[in-house]
Parts: structure tokens; sequence; C-alpha cells
């Protein structure tokens, strides 16, 4: 035959369109041309093919060869593409049968020995492979990565040569089996490193229970950075769900995926030099951002005040939705951003106001200057803000044995049973509850709705603030074990608004 059909899949974002590689043979002049919007190293890997056929020992015709990458409007990157191509150009040669190409879906890039190299975004390709019911063939450092979506045949290579042994039924390609990754117990980061700062530690503990985000302000030196590293560790254990979106924003960067991060919340912590692109994503071809590869774990800013305040301004939309919706003139993207944010900040420039000290020396002006960086709807949007006071000498002094402090693990099983009992009311956190969800299992008491009606008229709290409030009470009483909330729950929950008591 002189036509061929290779089904092989792009990458948009986090999804996985389907592209059709039509190969054709004709009689004419020698040529080897690839049409259907190909990029550059698309357009390259006819070199890549024709010498990988060669050293893979098969005759490389000189006919005129054409491959048509459809969609012809959907843009093509990479080198992913190469082993559908060369397949497709065997096949219409007559080398290969071509009447069993429908049932696969190939994936690779090759190198001149035929040798197949990975790629990034197998996960995403996994997972409409699957939808469609066809057998994904992948280089074999991909293996591991597919293999992890399950209910679908993944099959690994290392050579060109093996692929098309397999298809020729001479030698047949071993199926991959689902991983069993068993998560480590042994925290790198644990809770009980931390001397002191129990209220601290009560509030991160409130925060992991909720999902809430969080805002630390104290000196250097406090723990702040700290107490943001031991979150992972408290929270409570990633769903199969959760785990495979995680691992799917993993595969479609450049960082790519590691199967020994699987069921690990991320910990992003990007400098605060970042610019509003790397928080987000972009790019000609929309990559994820930060906010995005912390999905369904945690991101700390850390020296809040200075992030760039229109860096600063991009995270309100996500805070809210839960998604970032990158636009282009040529495409446009949506990643999910379901975040935890956890930030630091010193109360001064100096980063000593207040300090028992007395080292500082800032003017009140330049304290609500640099406080002033930090917009008030963003603040708005953060449902804890806590004072870090530092640790009186004597704590650090103290051995381990002389204060015993809770273990991650410890804390993580109480965040666990409070965030089952959320699932279990609401089918979310407490801080993905909508105005009517709220309205439905947050009611107050009588002396409850007193208790807080005075903290929005003295703190002159916004609604949103009020709907967090309440939120974070929720959330408390969940950790007490509680079917309401209690005035004393309501009470903790409004001093965790330390910025507005300071406004």
């Amino acid at each position: 035959m002189s036509l061929a059909i290779v089904f092989s899949r792009a990458l948009v974002g986090v999804s996985a369109p389907l592209v059709t590689v039509e190969a054709h043979l004709s009689n004419g002049l020698p040529n080897f041309s690839i049409v259907g919007l190909p990029e550059t190293a698309v357009k390259e890997s006819k070199d890549r093919v024709r010498g990988a056929i060669i050293n893979s020992q098969f005759d490389f015709f000189s006919r005129r060869i054409t491959i048509n990458l459809a969609p012809a409007d959907l843009p093509k990157e990479g080198g992913r593409f190469d082993l559908a191509i060369a397949l497709g150009v065997l096949a219409a040669a007559g080398q290969l049968p071509g009447n069993i190409l429908a049932e696969y879906e190939f994936l690779g890039e090759l190198a001149l020995s035929g040798e197949l190299r990975a790629v990034r975004g197998v996960l995403p390709v996994a997972l409409q492979t699957r939808a469609a019911g066809r057998t994904l063939i992948v280089p074999e450092a991909n293996v591991a990565e597919a293999a992890l979506v399950g209910g679908m045949r993944v099959l690994g290579a290392r050579t060109l040569l093996e692929v098309c042994a397999h298809i020729c039924g001479r030698q047949q390609l071993a199926a991959a089996v689902v991983p069993i990754i068993v998560p480590e117990e042994r925290l790198e980061h644990d809770l009980a490193d931390v001397r002191g700062q129990q209220h601290a530690k009560r509030a991160l503990e409130i925060a992991a229970a909720g999902g809430h985000s969080l805002l630390m302000v104290g000196p250097p030196g406090t723990g702040k950075s700290m107490l943001a590293s031991r979150l992972p560790g408290i929270l409570p254990s990633m769903t199969d769900q959760e785990a495979l979106e995680a691992a799917v924003i993993a595969s479609i960067s450049d960082q790519g995926f590691t199967p020994a991060r699987w069921r690990k919340r991320n910990f992003r912590a990007p400098h605060h030099t970042a610019s509003g692109v790397a928080l987000v994503g972009g790019g000609s071809n929309p990559r994820p951002g930060e906010i995005s590869l912390a999905h369904h774990g945690v991101m700390f800013l850390d020296e809040l005040p200075e992030f760039d305040r229109r860096v600063l301004e991009v995270l309100r939309e996500p805070l809210e939705s839960g998604t970032i919706t990158i636009s282009r003139a040529a495409r446009q993207a949506e990643f999910p951003a379901r975040f935890q944010l956890i930030a630091a900040m010193n109360p001064c420039p100096c980063g000593y106001f207040g300090h028992v000290s007395g080292r500082c020396h800032c003017t009140g002006e330049q304290v609500q200057r640099y406080r002033g960086r930090i917009s008030g709807p963003l603040l708005d949007r953060i449902d804890m803000h806590i004072e870090v006071a530092s640790v009186a000498r004597e704590a650090l002094r103290a051995e381990p044995t002389d204060v015993p402090a809770e273990r991650s693990l410890l804390v993580r099983a109480r965040v666990e049973s409070a965030r089952e009992r959320q699932i279990q009311r609401s089918g979310v956190a407490n801080a993905a509850l909508n105005n009517r969800q709220v309205e439905k299992v947050c009611t107050l008491s009588r002396e409850g709705q007193v208790l807080v009606e005075q903290a929005m008229e003295k703190l002159g709290l916004s609604a949103r603030a009020y709907h967090r409030i309440l939120k974070v009470a929720r959330t408390i009483a969940d950790l007490a074990g509680s079917e309401s909330i209690q005035v004393t729950h309501l009470s903790e929950a409004i001093s965790y608004r330390r910025l507005d008591r300071a406004a």
C-alpha cells in the first residue's frame, strides 16, 4: 500500500488531542515533506526518521514521501511524533502490515540509531488513549509513568526495531503493570522539629484540616519558613484522583513527572523576583506556572511584600476559582490551580517592629507603606492571618525530651479525621464551600451571631472576610468533633484575622 494511517497525540495544556499521521508514498523526485502546521522540531523529524529507518536495517525508498498531521489547524511541536511517522513510512512502503496499526497509538522521539527517547506529557496521552480503547506504545523510559493510569494496555520499547517486530508478530512487547508505590512514612520535615510556636502550630493544623490559606507575620528567624515546610507532612493523604491530576501537571511541565513523587503533595516556593508568567504560566505554547505545579499541594510565598504587586494580583482569580486560563492570540489553555497558599512576611521593613529588643526604628508611615504593598483584596482572600513571635531562649535550649512535641503523623491523623467529616457533609474541604453551602453548614447560635456582628463592626470586615471566618470556625469545630459551631470556635476563628485587627 502507498498510504498508511497511524495514530498519535499532541499536547495542548492538560489535554492530548488525537493526531492522525497520514503517510503517502508516490512517484516523482525524491522528497520528504511534513504538512499540518508542524513547528521546527517536527519538521526536523524527517531527518531523524530517515536515519532511524536506515540504521534499523530497513529500506528507505527514494520516492516522494508526504506526511500529513491532521487536524491541520492544530499546532504540533516536539519530537513526540517521530515513532508514528517512521511506522507510517514503513507501512506505506509495504515493509510493515498496516491493517493492525489502528489498534495502537504511538508516542516517542527517535535517535538516529533507532533508539526511542522519552517525551513529556505521557500521562494525559495515556488517559485519552484509555478513553479511546487503544493500546499505547511508548519509549521504555515512559512506561512507569503511563502505567499509573491503569485500566489499559501499555507497551514499552527501546528501539524502533522492537516496535516493528511487535507489529509483525515476531516478538511481542511485554505489557507494563501498574506499579505499586508505597508512600514513605518517614517525613523529611517533621512538625516536632519546631520548638515552641504552639499558636502557629495550631493555626497550621487548622489550615491543613480545612484547606485554608494562611499568612504568617513575624520577625526574621521565628520559624515561619520552617513551619510552612512542615505543612505538606500534615495534609491529608492524596486520593488517586488528586494524585493523577497533580501528576498530569508535572508530566506536561519541563521538569517532568517522577513516579517516586506519586501521591506526594508538592511544595513550591518561588523566589520573590519571580514574574507573573512564572507564577501563572504562559508562553506562545502555554505551559503551567508555579500555581499549577502546586495543584493539590502547597505554594509558599516568603517575603510576601517583596513580590511585585502586579505579580501578587494574578493570584486573586485562582484563589477563588481553582483554575487559571491563559489566553494567547493563537490559542487558549486552562490549567487547574487548586493550591493551598502559605505566605510569610516581616512586620516592617527592618523586620523587628514590636520586637522585645526594641531594635526597630521604622516610622509608622514606613510600616504602613511596607504593608501597603499587599493589596486589600488579596489580604481579604487569605483566610487566616497570624503573628509568629520570637521563640524564648529557654525553649531553644530545652532538650527534645524536656518538652514533648507532637509529630506530624499524629497531627495528620486529626487532620484526616476532620477532613473526612467535611467530605461526607459537603463533598469538599471547608475552604472550597460556596456561599449556599456556607449558609447551610455554618449556622450560628444567637450568641455567635451577635459576636460575629460585633467583630465585623469593630474590625470593618468585608462580606468575604465574614464568610472566611465562618469557614475557619467550621473547621475548628470539625477538629473538635462538634456538630455545631460554638462561640469558642467562632472566637478563635476571629482571632486569626490578625491584619484586620491591625488595620
